[in-house]
């Protein structure tokens, strides 16, 4: 499921390829992936336009162009992806930009989310409300977006509007290195839980990135989530899993308690 870092390894990856690159056609094959927009009108508005560098926010890969904007929320199957000229494709690519040299394509299972158009002071808009981005917000700003905000600490960190970029894999990542329960009230945080909780967000966002995902490392909450009897990495304690905020959340009893 792309979350912050995946989309962030995106970005990279067509920041080295797609900047410069003229759009000479555009084959949506699945309309099923369009939002605001048609097949034919994508194709008239994105063709002859030159790109420009990625942009990201939150889950939210930025396509622009000296023209319209292409915005891509890849939901929980889709990837944006450079293809080479002589590239194979692979699995249910959904929409081909045909470009001057290579391609961008866009591949998704399941078409949760898609493909939108705007111009680039409208991309606003298209996102709806978000609050600053995960990667770089800083210590004042968290501590103010999230002091004294009613609500659990899962569900807070899942709502965009107040910090865009954190999924469910992220947040119980982030909840289980903090030693802090999913359902905990955020507005009973102290200074010193606070405090922690954006320390270990930076932390575990910055290895995140780097693995391009959510890793399943050692020593990591992740790493025991598909496994069939799942132990905390901390303490051994048998984890929990439940439903929190609407999502399957993954917990220790005993590193985490209520």
């Amino acid at each position: 499921m792309p979350e912050l870092p995946d989309v962030e390894g995106f970005r990279r990856e067509l920041a080295n390829s797609l900047p410069g690159r003229r759009v000479r056609d555009v084959d949506v094959r699945d309309t099923g992936i369009l939002r605001n927009t048609s097949a034919h009108t994508l194709r008239r508005r994105l063709t002859g336009h030159r790109f420009r560098t990625p942009r990201r926010h939150g889950k939210w890969l930025i396509l622009p162009t000296d023209g319209p904007t292409l915005l891509v929320h890849s939901g929980m199957t889709g990837h944006p992806y450079y293809a080479p000229d002589d590239a194979q494709t692979d699995g249910p690519v959904r929409l081909v930009v045909a470009l001057d040299r290579g391609e961008l394509h866009y591949l998704d299972q399941r078409k949760l989310r898609g493909v939108w158009l705007a111009d680039d002071e409208d991309t606003a808009g298209v996102m709806g409300p978000q609050g600053p981005d995960a990667l770089d917000i800083d210590w004042p700003a968290f501590r103010d977006l999230l002091s004294g905000r009613r609500g659990g600490l899962k569900a807070t960190l899942l709502n965009q509007s107040v910090i865009a970029g954190l999924g469910n894999l992220l947040i119980d990542e982030i909840c289980w290195q903090a030693g802090l329960h999913p359902t905990r009230s955020t507005a009973g945080l102290d200074a010193d839980e606070l405090k922690r909780l954006h320390a270990v967000v930076r932390r575990v966002l910055r290895t995140a990135v780097r693995h391009g995902c959510v890793p399943g490392l050692p020593r990591w909450l992740t790493g025991a989530r598909d496994e069939p009897d799942p132990s905390c990495p901390r303490c051994g304690t048998r984890l929990n899993k439940t439903r929190v905020a609407g999502r399957t959340t993954m917990w220790c009893p005993r590193c985490q308690k209520r």
